[in-house]
């Protein structure tokens, strides 16, 4: 058996392609997931940036929100950027109307509160498990976490406030790695895909 993972991308909105390569840049076989048949075919997930209320609207009616809920329950490694984070809280602060998340990660998150897209910056970020120096974070109208519960693991910060965030085999950033051509993110998440293969 190749130990390669077959990793899905989250294709209903946001900067899925960006993903696809940033997966393939680090040894995993990267495609588009929009149906449950698609989802039941990876051995792990990334969902991305784009709008957390939208992805949340689209997951319901493309009847992948149920199978998500179950697979990441069932262990299977995830990894969500900016709204991606928000889709794996357990609570979001300040939730729009009738916005769902996929739990997954114990904490808190507000939605933008790193301000509106025209206060949109890059800063390097120092993410524990990743070497090589901090990793070039975008930040998009980035969420940011409040508070995490006993089982999650801050593993990174900026200017105060919490930006990266493990628990057990669910993976969350903030920012967009996907953006910088530095693929030490998404090779740590390939990393995580293949220990539980």
């Amino acid at each position: 058996m190749s130990n390669t993972p077959v990793i899905g991308v989250l294709a209903l909105q946001g900067d899925v392609r960006e993903h696809l390569i940033a997966l393939a840049a680090a040894d995993a076989v990267a495609r588009p997931v929009r149906r449950p048949e698609e989802l039941a075919e990876v051995d792990g997930l990334v969902i991305p940036g784009g709008e957390s209320t939208t992805i949340s609207k689209l997951a319901v009616l493309f009847g992948l929100m149920e199978p998500l809920r179950e697979r990441i329950k069932a262990g299977m490694p995830v990894y969500g950027t900016c709204a991606g984070l928000i889709m794996l809280a357990d609570k979001i602060l300040d939730p729009r109307s009738g916005q769902e998340t996929l739990g997954g990660i114990d904490m808190i998150v507000r939605r933008n509160a790193f301000g509106r897209q025209n206060e949109s910056f890059e800063a390097g970020v120092e993410v524990a498990g990743v070497d090589g120096g901090p990793v070039e974070g975008v930040f998009i109208r980035a969420p940011w976490v409040e508070s995490v519960g006993a089982q999650a693991e801050v593993i990174a910060e900026h200017d105060g406030h919490i930006v990266a965030v493990r628990q057990g085999n669910a993976l969350a950033t903030s920012f967009h790695p996907e953006l910088t051509g530095d693929h030490r993110v998404h090779a740590l998440f390939v990393e995580m895909v293949r220990a539980t293969r």
